[in-house]
């Protein structure tokens, strides 16, 4: 990407900055996105940009979320004529995306830095009734956790929790060299789609958070132990499922459901 603002900027290690370079992955970025002229699209963390003209060029109605004031010169210098193009010097991390939603959902694209991916996630899914899809790049390792099955190594809180909410695809893997600085770790894409509700919905949202929580905190321990500090041992022999296995032998609707018992039997009652 050529930058005419004449800024220089170096990759801050605090920000966890690491450009996307490679013309060619950005160009894969964008045809997954598959962006229309009239997209409401937010990007989180634009850099110095290397997405944004390509999405520009498709899509004025651009808005983007960056925590760099270093970066937003650079940004202006080459995006400012667009006159749907908006830049908000914020952290994404205390946005509040719901706010700049008008007629039409948002579509959330970022390559986001892996020191906030996670809880950035779970601060999205706060607004995901106002949001079409998100594209983010992220470390490899946290896309393979996304998008775990049940029995799958990486499944864990994060997996039920976003999976929950949201339809998650695993799209492509990214290599370091295609970064400057080169991370030390692989990349790659996830897509992650909204539900309208939930396919199994939980009686108390909160309750069922808390027990995937629990479950995870000690994810080697069967789900009996698990479930021996909310209910007494008579409520767990009368559960209707195998409480020998691990909690990340559980899908989702099966947490969901377990959930729901627990919500109707209420506390563990003294002992």
């Amino acid at each position: 990407m050529n930058h005419r603002s004449g800024f220089e900027h170096r990759a801050r290690k605090r920000f966890g900055q690491n450009f996307l370079t490679d013309a060619a992955i950005i160009d894969r970025i964008v045809r997954s996105i598959k962006p229309k002229s009239d997209d409401h699209i937010i990007e989180i963390g634009p850099g110095k940009g290397a997405i944004t003209g390509t999405l520009l060029s498709l899509c004025e109605n651009l808005q983007v979320v960056e925590i760099d004031k270093d970066l937003v010169p650079i940004l202006l210098a080459q995006f400012a004529h667009y006159s749907r193009f908006k830049i908000y010097r914020e952290d994404a991390l205390t946005f509040n995306f719901g706010e700049v939603v008008k007629d039409k959902p948002l579509r959330i694209i970022g390559n986001l830095p892996y020191n906030i991916s996670t809880p950035l996630i779970f601060h999205l899914l706060g607004f995901q009734t106002h949001i079409q899809d998100m594209y983010f790049m992220l470390q490899k390792e946290v896309v393979e956790r996304l998008a775990a099955a049940p029995g799958d190594r990486h499944y864990g809180r994060l997996s039920v929790m976003v999976q929950y909410y949201c339809q998650v695809e695993y799209a492509f893997g990214v290599a370091p060299e295609c970064f400057s600085p080169r991370p030390k770790v692989d990349s790659a894409i996830v897509q992650i789609i909204p539900f309208d509700k939930p396919a199994c919905p939980a009686d108390n949202v909160d309750a069922f958070s808390q027990l995937v929580n629990l479950a995870f905190q000690q994810r080697r321990k069967t789900l009996r132990n698990t479930l021996k500090q909310v209910l007494s041992t008579a409520q767990i022999d009368a559960l209707a499922m195998d409480t020998s296995i691990r909690p990340e032998q559980l899908s989702v609707k099966a947490f969901v459901d377990l959930s729901n018992t627990i919500n109707r039997l209420g506390h563990k009652p003294a002992q």
